[in-house]
C-alpha cells in the first residue's frame, strides 16, 4: 500500500484541495489532512475511511467518540484523536451558525430544525426552553437543567420565570435522551402537563415538548398530547 507521499500529485488530498477546492474532497480525505500521516501499509486516508465506516460515515457520531476509543485504531495517538474529535465538533458548531438568527417556529418541524444541531449528540441529558415572540420568531433559548445519563430535573417555576423575564409569548420545551430511546417517560409526561398548565395560567402558549434521541425525536404536539 502506497503512502500519500507516493500517490500521484492529483490524488493527494492537500494538492487536490489547493487545485480544486475543499468541497471536492471526501470526509475521510479532509480528516486525513488533519491527522497528517498514516502507518506502514496504511495511508492517513485509509485510516480515516476505516474509522468513519465504523461510525456510520457520520461526523456527528464520530464527534461522540472518546479519545480512548479512537486510540484503539492503529496509527491514532492521543494528539490525532483529539484533532479528529475537535474537527467533528467544529463541524457541528458550524451547523448551529447556519441557523437563521430570527428563525420563525411555525410548526414542530421548525422547532426540531432549530434544536437538532444543539441536542442530538449530547452525551448527558439537557433541557432547554425556546422563547418565541408574538410572530413566533425566536427570541432566544435558555438552558433549564443539565444532568447525567439518567436524567435532568426541571423546576417548572424556573421555566416560567425565564419565559416571563424573556417576555415570551410562546415557548417550546426540549430535552434529550442519551439512552437513544425517544419514548417519553412518566416524568416527561408529568413535566409536560405541569409546564403546559403553568404557561396557560399566565397566558403564554406552550407550543410543544420535543425529546431527542440521536437522530430521532418525539413531539408531544405531533402525537396529539398537547
Amino acid at each position: 500500500m502506497k503512502s500519500i507521499k507516493e500517490w500521484a500529485p492529483e490524488d493527494r488530498p492537500r494538492e487536490r484541495l489547493l487545485a480544486n477546492g475543499a468541497d471536492t474532497l471526501s470526509k475521510a480525505e479532509l480528516l486525513a489532512i488533519l491527522i497528517g500521516s498514516g502507518v506502514q501499509g496504511k495511508s492517513a486516508v485509509d485510516i480515516m475511511r476505516t474509522i468513519l465506516s465504523d461510525y456510520g460515515d457520520s461526523l456527528m457520531s464520530l464527534a461522540k467518540a472518546s479519545v480512548q476509543e479512537l486510540m484503539r485504531y492503529e496509527g491514532i495517538g492521543e494528539a490525532k484523536a483529539v484533532t479528529i474529535i475537535a474537527a467533528c465538533q467544529l463541524a457541528n458548531q458550524r451547523l448551529k451558525e447556519d441557523l437563521p438568527k430570527r428563525m420563525r417556529i411555525n410548526s414542530s418541524a421548525d422547532a426540531v430544525e432549530y434544536f437538532r444541531p444543539r441536542m442530538q449528540d449530547l452525551p448527558i441529558e439537557e433541557c432547554h426552553l425556546l422563547l418565541l415572540d408574538q410572530g413566533m420568531a425566536v427570541k432566544g433559548s435558555v438552558l433549564l437543567s443539565r444532568g447525567g445519563i439518567a436524567g435532568a430535573s426541571v423546576d417548572v417555576r424556573c421555566l416560567l420565570r425565564h419565559a416571563i423575564l424573556g417576555q415570551a409569548v410562546a415557548v417550546v420545551l426540549c430535552h434529550n435522551h442519551p439512552s437513544g430511546r425517544t419514548q417519553p417517560s412518566r416524568d416527561d409526561d408529568n413535566l409536560t402537563r405541569k409546564a403546559a398548565e403553568a404557561c396557560q395560567a399566565v397566558s403564554i402558549r406552550f407550543v410543544d415538548h420535543i425529546i431527542f434521541a440521536g437522530n430521532d425525536y418525539y413531539s408531544y404536539q405531533e402525537n396529539g398530547k398537547i
